[in-house]
């Protein structure tokens, strides 16, 4: 009996049932939490009696088929299936024993008391023979049951504290809970309300019993430290002519006995002292107090060790050629380019009128296209120290502010001298894309105008419209802003780059003679730096070069800017680029090449499968077919030359392998991806499609990270390199698996057309296929799974928690969980079906969608776009389940295809 038990809860059947639990929990969770919040959501799932059951069910579960199925004999399989066994281990040291919270400080005090994350019933007894304190950890569901009796010895007497009811209260953003008990001493019972939360310090109250008075409480509870930290200076700067603050710091001494010292807390540069760190969390409104978040993680290492362990397991998983992706590669005939390709993943104006700016513009961009041209060839100094064409400049700023690198016809650098001269009639352009209505109407911009221009984000008495708005989303941590606050913010920001570029603040581009650092400056700021003839000729360039194109005098414009040029030629010159690397540059920015790649890739790359659709229903086209091949490889190989043309282009004009950051790291992926389809084309038009597809989620992964190109120092935070490649890799995965689910519905047709005795050729093309699904789901779940412990390492690194059970973070959770399931279905003997992995790979991508959209729009949180009512589901889910259930009904019918077995030539075994 025990043997049969055993060998029943250390199966895969037990597996898939406590991943199912789990993540329909999760997904649950994330309803409750929107409309319960996060305390009704821990108390029901995450923190429920019955989910840490199914966590240690299932860590027990792994750790028997590890066991009973010898996977140390696998290597890669043991090492990231016993990795998930140490970062359990890491969470459940961390959960149990580790400890947040916040410190709160005013400038020029001390403090060592923090409050906890976890919200406590506090009671405190005062009678003439002395004080008693107790504390009980409780946390209150909206939902079911939350009864407790407490009994509080003191003396030789007894109060006792019942649970009577409790409310959740939210209003906005902002929620509460009301908790009501009743208090009862010597016979005598007395009712209260407290109010209070998890994470904020509770509101007391007290009770009368004539010799006894007793203080409760509800709400987080105060910690006090070994040491104290002093804060000496709390630092807020602000960009120019915003309110957003561009970095905040605290300046502190840490107070332990006879030791002391000081230390700079900001942004992804926490302190560590003791076991505790300390993250720059918020401050006060007055600027003159700081908000640190404090971790005491005693399970750190357990869980990063588990974290690196987990990525070189599923990186060498898919080299392992005993590995069921190494099997399913073979017999697709692909290798290592295309595995090589996988794993490189792992950085206040002058008064106008808006009409004189409609009658200026025509003219304006008629003429001024040399002037242009020869203004986006001079030199600027980068924030980084990088020496670029101005052009390089305009590029991204104009990107940056308007999304795109056309305004009307006008290039960049049409647009950007246009804005440094004449700035009065610019503040009228309509440039920057503002999608909340709330937005659009606090500007007073016009109904049916989706732009905004700088003009418009101030009133007649030039007071700035955003100025409360803003401060107020500031105020706000990072996980209570909404849609609306986050698009504030982004707005504030790009107005703020545009008044930098009225002012010329972005355009270094004088060098200060004889300066040993070689640091170029400004126009403003050289005025002010430079002294005697210096700053004289600086005045003058700039005021004729403003003057001249402001007038629309263009020969003397094109005279002002080759004077300039002189300027930095003459003082310079030792930094100044080749001719050769400025001409490559301003071709590889006007090529904009691999934007443009994107949509080649993936118009192409679903023709390609379409195609491959036809050739195996047609099987007597062969002829055809194979021309369509021929011409098809060869586009292939002139998009995969563009493609190398453009990467070593790129090197030539940055001196360095294009690999060295998140970006590149991108382009080449997606190059290799080429380079493994030229290859193996010749195999398949839809494996050629596929891979088209492949390098084109890759270019539109690389360019989702890159749409607001970093001008000015963003939120803090997200100067983070582990950021950029936690989102790289995440949202690469969905590329992969969102193939898997195009192929799972390709197949899915076919079943339907499926018939074995007069088109055996379908079931061939089902088999390969669902192996290139499955190879599909394997790379996608891959990168899914370590991008999502990386972001685990980048929150634990900024601020101190790696996992906040946000409804994005959960569901991305989910989606490892569901596709965990999908690719484990096939060690089910009646699961191991074509039909059922082609179901299956389709409709778990909705885990993903959900991920994705689902959580931006319908659920409030850290990664949510969600704010006031949700957005109506849009009509075509509803018409793609039903395209989804139809298609499936008809294929049933024809589901019984037999599983691949040992011995035959596709085998595919594990």
């Amino acid at each position: 009996m025990l043997a049969k038990t055993l060998k029943l809860f250390f199966s895969i059947q037990t597996t898939l049932v406590l991943l199912a639990i789990l993540g329909i929990g999760a997904a649950a969770a994330t309803f409750i939490e929107n409309d319960y919040g996060s305390s009704t959501a821990r108390v029901e799932v995450y923190y429920s009696w019955w989910y840490l059951a199914a966590l240690w069910l299932a860590g027990f579960n792994l750790a028997g088929i590890i066991w009973r199925r010898k996977m140390w004999r696998h290597p890669p399989r043991f090492l990231f299936h016993s990795a998930f066994l140490l970062i359990g281990i890491g969470a459940a040291v961390t959960h149990y024993w580790g400890a947040e919270g916040i410190l709160h400080i005013r400038e020029g005090m001390s403090e060592n008391r923090m409050l906890s994350s976890e919200p406590y019933l506090q009671v405190t007894i005062h009678t003439p023979g002395g004080t008693w304190y107790q504390e009980f950890q409780k946390d209150f569901s909206a939902l079911g049951s939350n009864d407790f009796h407490e009994t509080i010895l003191f003396g030789n007497k007894e109060l006792t504290v019942d649970f009577v009811d409790y409310t959740f209260a939210k209003k906005g953003k902002a929620s509460m809970g009301l908790l009501k008990i009743r208090v009862c001493y010597e016979g005598k019972c007395k009712e209260t309300r407290l109010v209070g939360k998890r994470g904020a310090k509770g509101y007391p109250r007290t009770l009368d019993f004539g010799d006894l008075k007793g203080t409760l409480e509800f709400g987080s509870r105060v910690v006090r430290l070994p040491f104290a930290l002093k804060l000496r200076d709390f630092q807020l700067k602000r960009y120019p002519g915003s309110m957003a603050p561009s970095s905040y710091a605290s300046e502190v001494t840490v107070l332990d006995g006879q030791r002391s010292f000081d230390y700079r807390i900001y942004m992804n540069h926490p302190l560590d002292y003791r076991g505790y760190k300390f993250f720059q969390s918020s401050y006060d409104p007055d600027e003159q107090g700081t908000i640190l978040s404090v971790n005491d993680d005693p399970g750190k290492w357990p869980t990063y060790l588990g974290y690196i362990l987990l990525a070189l397991g599923l990186i060498w998983n898919l080299f392992d050629p005993k590995s069921r992706f190494g099997k399913l590669v073979r017999y697709l005939k692909a290798t290592a380019p295309l595995l090589f390709a996988v794993l490189s993943a792992v950085q206040t104006l002058h008064a106008s009128t808006p009409e004189e700016f409609g009658t200026y513009l025509p003219g304006y961009a008629r003429d001024s296209d040399a002037a242009a041209e020869a203004f986006g060839r001079l030199i600027a100094q980068s924030p980084m120290g990088r020496m670029e064409p101005v052009n390089t400049l305009d590029t991204q700023l104009l990107y940056k502010i308007h999304g795109s690198l056309d305004y009307r016809g006008l290039g960049p650098d049409q647009v950007l001298m246009g804005m440094l001269s004449r700035p009065e009639l610019w503040r009228y352009a309509r440039i920057v894309r503002v999608k909340s209505p709330r937005l659009r109407h606090l500007l007073g911009v016009p109904e049916g105008t989706k732009y905004a221009s700088f003009a418009d984000a101030f009133a007649r008495d030039n007071r700035y419209k955003l100025k409360e708005a803003v401060e107020a989303a500031n105020r706000l941590k990072p996980g209570e802003r909404g849609t609306f606050e986050r698009e504030l913010i982004a707005l504030d920001e790009k107005l703020n780059v545009i008044y930098m570029v009225f002012y010329g603040k972005l355009y270094r581009i004088f060098p200060m003679p004889d300066d040993p650092h070689h640091t170029w400056y400004n126009p403003l700021e050289a005025m002010q730096k430079f002294a005697g003839p210096r700053r004289m000729a600086v005045e003058s360039l700039t005021h004729r070069f403003i003057d001249s194109a402001a007038g629309g005098e263009w020969n003397a414009t094109l005279r002002s800017i080759e004077n300039i040029r002189n300027y930095q030629h003459r003082y310079g010159v030792d930094l100044i680029p080749s001719q050769a690397k400025i001409d490559a540059e301003l071709f590889y920015n006007r090529l904009h090449l691999f934007p443009r790649l994107v949509g080649v890739y993936l118009l192409f790359g679903l023709l390609l499968l379409l195609a491959g659709f036809a050739e195996i229903l047609r099987p007597g086209s062969g002829v055809g077919f194979a021309r369509l091949r021929l011409v098809a490889g060869a586009g292939l190989f002139g998009l995969f030359l563009l493609h190398t043309f453009g990467l070593g282009l790129r090197w030539y004009i940055a001196g360095h392998a294009p690999w060295s950051d998140a970006y590149e790291s991108l382009l080449y992926i997606s190059w290799a991806s080429m380079l493994a389809g030229l290859i193996f084309f010749r195999r398949s038009l839809m494996v050629m499609g596929a891979t088209m597809m492949v390098a084109g989620v890759f270019l539109f992964t690389a360019h989702l990270s890159n749409i607001n190109p970093q001008i000015t120092n963003l939120v803090p935070v997200l100067k983070s390199y582990w950021l950029t490649i936690h989102v790289s890799v995440i949202t690469a995965s969905y590329g992969f698996l969102g193939l898997g689910a195009l192929l799972g519905f390709v197949v899915l047709l076919l079943f339907i057309l499926r018939d074995p005795r007069r088109r055996p050729q379908i079931d061939r093309a089902i088999r390969r296929l669902v192996a290139v699904d499955e190879a599909a789901l394997i790379i996608g779940l891959s990168m899914l799974t370590v991008g999502n412990f990386i972001g685990g390492v980048w929150a634990n690194e900024s601020w101190g928690r790696y996992w906040g059970w946000d409804p994005k973070e959960t569901w991305a959770y989910v989606s490892i969980l569901v596709y965990t399931i999908v690719l484990h279905l096939r060690l089910i003997s009646r699961l191991d079906r074509p039909f059922v992995l082609a179901t299956a790979s389709f409709f778990a991508f909705a885990s993903v969608l959900m991920t994705y959209f689902g959580v931006n729009f319908y659920l409030s949180g850290l990664h949510s776009y969600a704010t006031g009512d949700p957005v109506p589901i849009p009509g075509w889910v509803w018409w793609s389940l039903a395209v989804a259930a139809v298609t499936i009904a008809l294929a049933w019918r024809h589901r019984d295809m037999p599983r691949l077995k040992p011995g035959r030539r596709d085998d595919v075994q594990h």
